[in-house]
Order: structure tokens, then C-alpha cells, then sequence
């Protein structure tokens, strides 16, 4: 009889839980899932000759997950729907015959370069904010940091959107995904760096860490700044044959999502320990009183590393496919192959600490940003000190 009524108890609340869960759902949430599959059902209608297998696969898991993360992030709907109707606009003045030479809003706007440097610009000021944010706590200055992100976060994607129909301008063989040299792969990590911060900025309330976060994807926007007006590397050109992959446009993206989300952990760890001295020395100062507590930084980690470690490992089995129609093996010990595996290996480790020896506190949080040392090996290091087959990504 007991067993009975607690059946029926447990029963009754997963019933409740997802009634409250279906009168979350506002109607723009309908509204989000109902343009995207109108969206989905016109591509697969104007594209069917077209499509095999693996693009229906991709257009499935880009379909789930945008309703996914739409509905579970409202915020996220109206910046994706900014970046796409900026972007077609930007699209459709090059159809038309504009150019950047004799239309003032390609030039200083919507071409992809334009783009890119207003997102500079507005992360650079983002990160002063934060700063200032972090030694005042005034909620002035924290709407204004997390303002001047979001809107790099969006001139960021829609510059990647207009340079991807401006690679097929100057001759259609060209045409490609711009994750194909290092300008355009750092312009992809500043982006997606910022709008994950965002997303756990929105859901653990704290704004004292993008002082932490945003200051090295400044780095990276300074550095980008220097590709650009040194290096030149913001100017299209064909990419060699092995690039001209359809795995290329999964494998690159996703592997700076995780970059990103790696990066963000490993910051969010130099603040558990530098939050944690603070507290220990009793002297209650700026960081004891902005940092949020332990537990929630221990707990953003973890997630931050789970994201980042299940994209990373799905992004190397795309790339190892990718290995076998560009170079015939799936492995071949390449040192950029090697980093990767030494970077999956300690994630892995840092997940297994977690989850079956109970591992937290200050120890992960060292363990996270040390590991940004690895990640930013992997990233650059190889690239710059090592040679090999992915020696195409050098400066």
C-alpha cells in the first residue's frame, strides 16, 4: 500500500513538473519553433536534389538544436534572428550589384571585414567594462559590459555570414567556409568565447567574471588585429585542395566551440582560486565581495568542461573522417592529431576526478587553469613551432 502511494506521489509530480515545464513555453517560443521548421521543410523542399545523407544528418542536429537552445535561452532567439536578417540583408546587396566601393552600409557595416572590426571594437570596450565592473560593482557599468558583448557577439557572426557569400565573389571556385586560416578561426573563438560567457553570465547571475573571461578574448581580438594590418590575412584566396572538404565545415566550427567553452572553464578557475585567497585572508576584499561563492564557480567548470569535452570528442571523430578522404588514414600521430589527443586525455581525466572520486574545490579549479595551457598549444603552438600535415595552418 506504502509502495502504492508513493508510486502514484512520484507519478504526480513528474506529471506537475511537466505541466509547469509546457506553461514555461511563451508564444514566441511557438512561434520560434514553428519558423524554424517552416524553415527546415523549404530547404529540404528547394534542396533535395542536392542534399545526401550526412547534409539531412547535419540539417537534423542544427534544426534540434536551435528549438533546443531558443527555448532553453530566449535571448539567443533574438540574437540569432539579428545575425540572420543582417547577414541576408548584407547577402542581397551583393546580389544586387553593390559592392563595399559604392554602398556606405556594405562599407562600413555588413562586409564581412567591417564586421570583424566593429566586433573588435566592441569586445575591447567590453572588457573595460567588465574591469571597471569588477572593482566598483556599479550595475551601470555591468548592463553596459554585457551590452557591448552581445553586440560584438552579433557583428561578430554576421561579418563570418556576409565574408561566407564574399569568398564566391572574386571567383565561385573559391567560394568556402571561412574557418580556413587563422584570421578567420579567431575571429569564430572571440565570437563563440563571448556568446557562451553570455549564456552563463544569464544563468549563474554573475558579471565579475567576464572581468576574468573577456580580458583574453581581447587578447585574441588584439591579436586579430594584428593578422589583419601585419599579416593581411583578413584577404580571400582559394584554399588548398584538403580543405575543400564537406567535413571541414563541422569539424573546424565545432572544435572552436569547444575551444571556447575549455577557455571559459579555465578562467572561471583562475577566479575560484584568486576568490578563494581573497576569502582565506579575512580581509573581505573586492574579489570576496563580486565573485560569486565556490560551489557556483565549481559548478559553471564543470559544465563549461562536460560542453566543451562532448563537442571536442565528436569534433575529433569528424576530423579523423575527414583524415581519411583528404590523406587516406584515420590517424596518422600528426603532432596537431597528438595535441588533440593529449587535450582529450586531460579533459577526460579532469571528468573522470569529478564524477567518481568526488574531486572539487580547489584542486579542479587548478586543474581547469592549467589546462588552458594545453588548449592554447594545441590552438597556436602546434601551428607556430611544429610541422606536419596540418602545416597549412601556420602564420
Amino acid at each position: 500500500m506504502a509502495s502504492s502511494q508513493a508510486d502514484e506521489l512520484l507519478t504526480l509530480t513528474k506529471i506537475e513538473a511537466e505541466g509547469r515545464w509546457i506553461n514555461r513555453l511563451s508564444k514566441l517560443d511557438l512561434l520560434w519553433f514553428a519558423g524554424l521548421t517552416v524553415t527546415v521543410g523549404v530547404l529540404v523542399d528547394v534542396f533535395n536534389s542536392q542534399f545526401w545523407f550526412w547534409q539531412y544528418v547535419v540539417l537534423a542536429t542544427w534544426y534540434v538544436t536551435l528549438v533546443a537552445v531558443g527555448i532553453h535561452w530566449r535571448a539567443f532567439q533574438v540574437a540569432f534572428l539579428t545575425v540572420l536578417s543582417a547577414a541576408l540583408l548584407g547577402v542581397w546587396l551583393y546580389s544586387i550589384g553593390q559592392t563595399p566601393a559604392n554602398d556606405i552600409i556594405l562599407r562600413y557595416v555588413l562586409q564581412g571585414y567591417a564586421g570583424v572590426m566593429w566586433m573588435i571594437g566592441f569586445l575591447l570596450a567590453a572588457t573595460s567594462a567588465y574591469v571597471i565592473y569588477l572593482f566598483t560593482l556599479s550595475e551601470k557599468f555591468g548592463r553596459l559590459a554585457t551590452g557591448l558583448t552581445w553586440a560584438g557577439v552579433l557583428m561578430g557572426f554576421i561579418g563570418l555570414g556576409v565574408r561566407w557569400r564574399e569568398t564566391y565573389i572574386g571567383h565561385p571556385d573559391w567560394g568556402h567556409v571561412p574557418v580556413t586560416n587563422l584570421w578567420e578561426v579567431l575571429v569564430v573563438f572571440c565570437a563563440a568565447t563571448s556568446l557562451f560567457y553570455l549564456y552563463y553570465e544569464s544563468r549563474f547571475k554573475s558579471k565579475a567574471l567576464g572581468a576574468f573571461v573577456m580580458p583574453l578574448v581581447a587578447a585574441a581580438a588584439a591579436f586579430l588585429v594584428w593578422l589583419t594590418f601585419v599579416q593581411h590575412m583578413d584577404r580571400i584566396a582559394p584554399i588548398i585542395p584538403a580543405l575543400q572538404s564537406f567535413w571541414m565545415k563541422l569539424h573546424v566550427p565545432m572544435m572552436f566551440v569547444a575551444y571556447a567553452n575549455f577557455t571559459i572553464a579555465s578562467l572561471i578557475g583562475l577566479a575560484y582560486i584568486l576568490g578563494d585567497r581573497s576569502r582565506r585572508s579575512g580581509g573581505g576584499g573586492i574579489l570576496a565581495r563580486a565573485l560569486p561563492s565556490g560551489e557556483v564557480m565549481d559548478n559553471m567548470m564543470s559544465k563549461a568542461i562536460a560542453l566543451g569535452f562532448l563537442l571536442f570528442t565528436i569534433a575529433t571523430i569528424l576530423g579523423a573522417v575527414w583524415a581519411a578522404k583528404a590523406w587516406g588514414g584515420f590517424w596518422s600521430w600528426d603532432p596537431k592529431e597528438t595535441w588533440a589527443l593529449i587535450v582529450w586525455l586531460n579533459y577526460a581525466g579532469y571528468l573522470h576526478a569529478r564524477t567518481s572520486k568526488g574531486w572539487r574545490g580547489k584542486q579542479m579549479a587548478w586543474w581547469s587553469f592549467m589546462s588552458l595551457w594545453v588548449v592554447t598549444f594545441c590552438f597556436l603552438g602546434v601551428n607556430l613551432f611544429l610541422s606536419g600535415l596540418h602545416s597549412y595552418g601556420k602564420l
